[in-house]
């Protein structure tokens, strides 16, 4: 499959994935959805419940404003309708970790209706994936199997933890639109502060429904594979559901419409039931919870607090920085990333800071596993190197070894880069005769080098690596060059 074609082959021709997404993020509160009961991850098991939670006998929920605020607030950064009257219904369904027997969310009346997210997709193209709705709902406990031999314990620690579900329209044709999709939501949600978007934690996950047709043909029958809770899994898991679904139809199978798990160990998806329709779950208003509504100021007040979003600040940056689409992108993925590129940037080139960033800061923190709060090189630091290399105090090619020294832990992590420059005499050459000294020496130990460079200039480049490497990478490069051009009588290119 290519992302050019969103189409994948097969036996009988070209096949089109549909997939859309059900994301379930777990909304930034202290407390659950229904009751005064703590949110902490990685409490000890059962340890966070209130009566309502665990549903006592003649206990009722009371909502927890700080959730609907912060739905509205989630709706309004994806651009939504906000619907100041919905209502929370029943969703009956028994299963041993969802004491009530049923789960308070809602279904015909959700709190925000359609809106939109622009993905980035390969080659700088955009794309605009429908928002079908947002409603708030509780999640259910945990059963746990692998406590005992012959038994499964219950945790009913997320029993009550508000959740958005967040469904999209089926707009997404490929793995890669799909993992795009997810990323600009869990960065809206983030800069929003109404998600933390841990999927490793279960703050966030996605069921994804993927069904196949022919370009052009009504749509297939889907499947829905449940609770991914990785960008990676998300993209392998529509790959295989994509493969397995066009090899039973070109063989002449039918796609049953089931709920289906994604095994990342083996990287396949396996039928866990039959896929339920809204019928089966007997929707009905929850008669313990009055309608929600509210006025329009109390939209309008969230509206106001609303942070600087990520399209509008990648905007600002390509704007007021100069900077590239894709460098601004990257930098405004997540917010304390783009906060510390400002200022590292702040007063200086911000082309060249974006670059030590991404090429510098961003790879030496995904190597370690590190994130931009606990980066040993401070951004202040960070634009103190680009200075050092825009008034030629060092090269690029130091600056990279002096980053590393930064970074790298040892004597000198943290330390000022113009600290490190001058005790350990990293100052690039300047001094022509120095570097002409250099250059001579070079070319008369390559007398052969030399006709070839004079036949193919571009062989000029093979001194000038030597002279730096004879210098330790301090001679300026740009007066090596030339000088190197000049002694082998080559045209400056």
């Amino acid at each position: 499959m290519t992302e050019k074609t969103n189409l994948i082959a097969g036996v009988t021709g070209d096949w089109e994935i549909v997939i859309g997404l059900e994301v379930h993020a777990q909304v930034t509160s202290d407390a659950k959805l229904f009751s005064g009961a703590a949110t902490t991850f990685g409490a000890e098991p059962n340890t966070q419940v209130s009566l309502v939670d665990a549903a006592m006998p003649g206990m009722l929920p009371v909502i927890n404003w700080k959730c609907v605020e912060q739905a509205v607030r989630t709706g309004l950064g994806l651009k939504a309708q906000i619907n100041r009257y919905s209502v929370f219904d029943r969703k009956n369904y028994f299963y041993p970790d969802l004491p009530q027997g049923y789960q308070i969310s809602q279904y015909l009346q959700p709190i925000v209706g359609e809106g939109e997210i622009e993905i980035d997709l390969e080659g700088g193209a955009v794309k605009t994936v429908g928002i079908e709705r947002l409603h708030l709902e509780q999640d259910a406990g945990k059963s746990l199997h692998d406590q005992h031999p012959d038994l499964s314990f219950v945790d009913l620690n997320r029993s009550g933890v508000a959740l958005m579900e967040i469904v999209s329209r089926p707009d997404m044709h490929s793995a890669g639109e799909a993992q795009a999709y997810v990323k600009k939501l869990r960065a809206i949600l983030r800069y929003l502060g109404t998600c933390d978007g841990n999927m490793e934690q279960g703050s966030m996950r996605a069921d994804v429904n993927v069904s196949v047709r022919k370009p052009g043909d009504e749509l297939g029958t889907r499947c829905e594979i449940k609770n991914v809770n990785s960008i990676r899994f998300i993209g392998q898991a529509i790959e295989h559901e994509a493969r397995r679904q066009i090899d039973v139809i070109e063989d002449g199978g039918k796609i049953n419409q089931e709920t289906r798990l994604f095994d990342p160990k083996r990287g396949e998806t396996r039928s866990m039931r039959s896929k339920e329709e809204a019928h089966d779950y007997r929707y009905f208003p929850d008669p313990d919870l009055l309608p929600l509504t509210f006025s329009a100021e109390f939209v309008d007040d969230i509206a106001r607090t609303l942070p600087e979003l990520p399209d509008d600040k990648k905007k600002r940056f390509m704007d007021d920085y100069g900077l590239s689409a894709y460098d601004a992108g990257v930098l405004v993925s997540e917010a304390e990333n783009a906060d510390f590129f400002e200022l590292a940037a702040k007063g200086r080139d911000a082309k060249a800071t974006a670059n030590m960033v991404i090429g510098s800061v961003f790879a030496g923190l995904n190597k370690a596993g590190l994130t931009i709060a606990d980066s040993p090189v401070q951004a202040e630091q960070v634009g103190q190197l680009v200075d050092l290399i825009s008034d030629q105090t060092i090269s690029s090619r130091i600056a990279k070894d002096v980053f590393d020294l930064m970074f790298d832990e040892g004597s000198d992590q943290g330390r000022d880069p113009s600290d490190i420059v001058e005790e350990k005499g990293l100052k690039q050459v300047t001094d022509t005769g120095a570097i002409e000294a250099a250059v001579d020496a070079v070319i008369a130990a390559n007398p052969d080098k030399v006709e070839q460079a004079k036949a193919k200039p571009k062989m000029a480049g093979w001194f000038v690596g030597q002279v730096m490497q004879s210098t330790g990478g301090k001679a300026n490069p740009q007066a090596v060059n030339q000088l190197v051009l000049a002694k082998l009588g080559i045209e400056d290119q």
